[in-house]
């Protein structure tokens, strides 16, 4: 399977380009919404690691996650 995180940056890069179509761009916007949790796939799970992330902010990284 493709990198979720490359995925989601050719998503934002599509809605950062001047020259994309109003179409196009409203597309990119519904699929970072409505499967990439508005866009911060490959986030979550560099906070599972860090120290000062509470327990509530990793369990619902970790659900998001696995949703993918």
């Amino acid at each position: 399977m493709s990198n979720p995180g490359n995925i989601v940056g050719g998503y934002k890069a599509n809605l950062n380009n001047a020259n994309t179509s109003e179409e196009s761009e409203q597309h990119s916007r519904e699929v970072l919404d409505n499967e990439f949790n508005g866009g911060d796939a490959g986030q979550g799970s560099s906070g599972e690691k860090t120290p000062n992330v509470s327990q509530e902010a990793k369990d619902s990284a970790e659900a998001r996650l696995e949703d993918m």
